[in-house]
């Protein structure tokens, strides 16, 4: 193939904002109801929080403080910043003068102290005493009391007080450190709220009764703050001896990271503002002043607190997979052929009762899983604890360094340990990232095996709010290359040729550019070529050098990509053959699918990877074929046709790398992807077969 014209990536970081723009327009939308457009907002700030708390924390040192050449300059986090700052001031706006009118006008309201009539203060001072205050120790700063360690997202205020203190010293700054365990929203009792539904916030209650903690002295200026710290751990694999404890020792410290965003209240001082900055040692750019909550995501609770339907997303429950009938043996259904699970639209419950009929059945002798995130979820983890009473070997993979989910999986895999699973920790300098299950059943004087793989992990919270493929298979070559990925991961043994299974590090990245390449190379010769490729993320060089060098031989491209792209579409010479469209609705889209078509012939994929490099090159991960013509045409037709033609949730990439949301009036279908599925499998669905119509 000719060499690819060369073309700039987008801007990694604006990316990953841009994606959160997108999100932030649900909450704008007056169709969709009011708690969920709260919802919305919340979701952007909890996503805004693990931003700034993975990759803020290299950029403020490289920008700011070590100030040296590189790819990331002061001007560019300048950029950032602004960006950043822009966002939030929107996002509030819309908080402050679309969602909460609007709940006010439903009945339904966060009362300020200074709205609140005489019976509701009475209320709320009872409370302060009585649930608040035992808790609450202000401190004030001096020599002896220097600013305390105040943990990474925590509620906090900062108080300016006037006259002298009781040793007659005039030091004027003192902070009260809110605790954790209180909630953020309280519900006004029924007999005081004139029949609405009214709530006060946990800052509220602190801001209206300040003086009370400081008596002898004056409050003057004061404010709420938070600050965000780095969290992303490190550990040096390669010099720890327990790799378990040294994530423990790790974990006691993220909480007190290096500070690289303050938050304000919009009405704090430039003197209080300022006094923070220094302490934290951050600068202006840092600063964000808020009009609210400085955690805005905790007003989740809100949507908890109030039980009103018709304020909420109507409920969801996905259908049982319609490959299988309730009541059949999984092993007997499997013998006959492989079985998809499209979730959240089919239920994840099936993957745990195939688990469960494993865990019961005397001639299962073994099983083998990887644990990525379960959450706190526990009937996977119950269901592989009875395996091991039932004296099957259990083996599990646990990934120990799953961002934020450290804990919860060093618990699960001391729990299995415990009570005698042999629980492996992966490979060293790498996270294992797939998502399979394995396992081995005696049959007459054979051994069989049976399988699930997924996109998504093991957890059945986020599989009714996530959407992801589970692939259920008997398949003897797909089954035997995946035993030999867990004999790799536990024995960390040379990895012998794999029959169907593309595994990173090892070839998955060279793989997918192999198959590019042949595209690439058949376009140019005058044959009809076609990709199509769902995922969350792109932003691996190799591989989108690898689709502009196809693009620019004449492939026709189609990029679902949910979040983050750095490959600009439809850049006239350059990108013209290459589509982006992102797709944000109801549920979180997940799931990874990669289609390929050369002259009619076609190949599908599914993975548990984004194309990104800590993905290809980082990580365990896999990517197996659907080589059944029936389920690859029904894998193509929910999981990629739907979504080009989506009319309603998506948004298409410009030139300039900007997006836009889809003219529902122009559209040629004026549905979205995900609304079609939900009313297909409300009701008894029938799998789609035939040709599909590609656009």
């Amino acid at each position: 193939m000719h060499p690819v014209v060369p073309i700039p990536f987008l801007d990694r970081d604006h990316a990953i904002l841009a994606f959160n723009q997108r999100v932030l327009d649900w909450a704008r939308r007056a169709a969709v109801p009011l708690l969920e457009r709260l919802r919305y907002l919340c979701i952007v700030s909890s996503n805004l929080d693990e931003f700034f708390e993975v990759r803020a924390e290299p950029h403020l040192i490289a920008a700011l403080r070590k100030q040296h050449q590189g790819a990331f300059s002061v001007q560019s986090f300048a950029e950032l910043s602004r960006f950043t700052h822009d966002m939030v001031e929107h996002q509030y706006r819309l908080y402050n003068e679309a969602v909460l009118p609007a709940l006010k006008r439903q009945g339904v309201e966060i009362v300020a102290h200074s709205e609140r009539d005489e019976a509701q203060r009475r209320w709320v001072k009872a409370y302060f005493e009585r649930e608040v205050r035992p808790l609450l120790i202000p401190i004030g700063l001096d020599p002896a009391h220097p600013f305390p360690q105040v943990a990474n997202k925590s509620l906090n205020f900062i108080v300016r007080l006037t006259g002298r203190d009781a040793f007659g010293r005039d030091n004027d700054i003192a902070i009260v450190k809110v605790p954790r365990v209180l909630p953020r929203l309280m519900r006004l009792p029924e007999k005081i709220s004139g029949g609405r539904i009214l709530l006060v916030s946990l800052s509220s209650v602190i801001r209206s009764h300040l003086q009370d903690l400081f008596p002898g002295r004056l409050v003057g200026q004061f404010s709420q703050f938070r600050v965000t710290r780095h969290s992303d751990l490190a550990v040096d694999e390669e010099d720890v001896k327990n790799l378990r404890t040294a994530l423990r020792h790790e974990l006691a410290q993220r909480h007190y990271g290096q500070a690289v965003r303050l938050e304000v209240a919009a009405a704090c001082s430039d003197h209080l503002a300022n006094y923070l900055l220094k302490q934290f040692d951050l600068t202006e750019l840092s600063l964000y002043r808020v009009q609210g909550p400085v955690n805005m995501a905790r007003l989740t609770q809100l949507i908890d607190l109030v039980d009103e339907p018709r304020l909420k997303f109507k409920p969801f429950k996905g259908s049982w997979p319609t490959q299988l009938n309730p009541g059949q043996s999984f092993f007997e259904r499997l013998k006959e052929g492989d079985v998809m699970l499209h979730q959240p639209f089919e239920r994840f419950d099936a993957v745990l009762a195939l688990l469960r009929e494993a865990v019961q059945d005397p001639q299962v002798l073994a099983i083998k899983q990887t644990i990525y995130r379960t959450g706190s979820d526990t009937e996977l983890m119950d269901l592989l604890r009875e395996a091991v009473r039932q004296g099957k070997e259990v083996t599990v993979v646990v990934e120990l360094k799953a961002r934020f989910d450290e804990e919860a999986n060093i618990n699960w895999a001391e729990m299995l340990e415990s009570i005698g699973a042999q629980v492996v920790y992966g490979v060293v300098g790498l996270k294992t990232h797939a998502k399979m299950m394995l396992i081995t059943r005696r049959e007459g004087r054979q051994m069989r095996r049976y399988a699930h793989l997924s996109t998504g992990n093991y957890n059945p919270s986020t599989a009714r709010l996530y959407t992801d493929v589970s692939y259920l298979t008997a398949d003897a070559a797909l089954t035997s290359d995946i035993e030999q990925v867990f004999v790799h991961i536990a024995g960390m043994n040379k990895l012998p040729r794999l029959k169907r299974l593309w595994l990173a590090p090892f070839h998955l990245q060279h793989r997918l550019v192999e198959k590019m390449e042949a595209l690439g190379l058949a376009a140019r010769q005058g044959k009809e070529a076609r990709i199509v490729v769902k995922m969350n993320a792109l932003t691996d060089e190799a591989l989108m050098r690898a689709l502009i060098r196809a693009g620019q031989c004449g492939v026709k491209i189609d990029l679902l990509v949910r979040g983050a792209c750095m490959l600009p579409a439809q850049v006239p010479g350059l990108t013209d053959n290459i589509r982006v469209r992102s797709i944000i609705g109801r549920f979180l889209e997940h799931s990874r699918v990669f289609y390929f078509r050369l002259d009619g012939e076609e190949s599908l994929y599914l993975s548990s990877a984004d194309w990104m490099n800590r993905n290809m090159l980082r990580r365990i991960e896999l990517a197996w074929p659907v080589t059944d013509p029936v389920l690859r045409q029904r894998i193509v037709d929910e999981c990629l046709v739907s979504y080009l033609n989506d009319g309603v949730d998506a948004w298409d990439m410009g030139p300039d790398g900007q997006y836009v949301r889809v003219d529902t009036a122009a559209a040629a279908i004026k549905a979205g992807a995900q609304k079609a599925l939900m009313q297909r499998y409300a009701a008894p669905a029938v799998v789609v077969k035939g040709n599909s119509a590609w656009t």
